[in-house]
């Protein structure tokens, strides 16, 4: 194991972790990209990256700066279009999903349109859905990327940009979502979080080394449901971290923030 290490390195490490080899996975701009490229290069070499600009399996020899990036072209084995990566999320074609915002709620609801006000006049104007509403409400896993704080983590985001399970079990099949989708992980700074079978609420399971169950409460606006037997996070081991330093970020876009 290795001590060595800041907390953007620990979200890729983890983010990478949970991608399955033969997976399909999604990938928005970023960490995912960080996160794809390393689990790539290290435990999952037949992992299906999807990108939305339309490339399906690239060899990515290096760190895309976009999903339009040609690196993410780089020996696919399709080179398409939005829409024919979309349709392949409505087929239930792609496992997982990595996404990001504003406001997260308890059952996994994303705000990444406004804050404060109304639609109308809001106080803050965010970039808006692009295709995270698609993305969640299609692939059968979503996973969230986050730092964790009380601004981010709110008892009732102002805009339900990117569907979680809404307000609770059997609200997403309701609302004519597919079955079996929906969030799946959040992967913090100080923790990660899953989601409670019965109530669809967020839960932590996993504690990062040296945080405790109260530090991770202090830092979220509503109540956190815990497994009954919570786990310390590995921190990246030196492997890990050699392949995310020397090839998949060297120049530091993503880790060096």
């Amino acid at each position: 194991m290795c001590a060595d290490y800041n907390p953007l390195e620990l979200l890729v490490c983890i983010g990478s972790r949970l991608i399955e080899d033969n997976s399909t996975v999604f990938v928005g701009t970023g960490v995912p990209m960080a996160a794809t490229l390393l689990a790539q290069k290290s435990h999952c070499p037949n992992v299906i990256a999807i990108f939305e600009a339309g490339s399906v399996a690239p060899q990515m020899p290096g760190m895309p700066i976009s999903v339009g990036d040609s690196r993410t072209s780089h020996k696919a084995l399709i080179a398409n279009t939005m829409n024919d990566v979309m349709e392949a999320c409505q087929r239930g074609m792609v496992d997982y999903t990595f996404l990001g915002g504003a406001q997260i709620d308890m059952y996994g609801n994303l705000n990444s349109t406004m804050l404060g006000g109304s639609y109308q006049e809001p106080k803050v104007r965010l970039p808006g859905s692009g295709g995270a509403n698609d993305l969640a409400s299609l692939c059968w896993r979503t996973l969230v990327i986050t730092p964790m704080d009380n601004r981010r983590f709110v008892e009732k985001v102002d805009f339900i940009t990117t569907p979680g399970y809404l307000n609770g079990k059997g609200a997403r099949e309701a609302a004519g979502l597919p079955l079996g989708t929906g969030p799946y992980k959040v992967i913090t700074n100080l923790c990660i979080l899953g989601y409670d079978d019965d109530t669809c609420r967020m839960k932590i399971e996993s504690l990062h080394p040296g945080v405790t169950v109260e530090h991770v409460q202090d830092n979220c606006g509503f109540e956190l449901l815990k497994a009954d037997s919570l786990e310390i996070t590995p921190p990246p081991t030196a492997e890990e971290l050699r392949i995310l330093r020397e090839e998949v970020d060297p120049e530091g876009y993503i880790i060096g923030r």
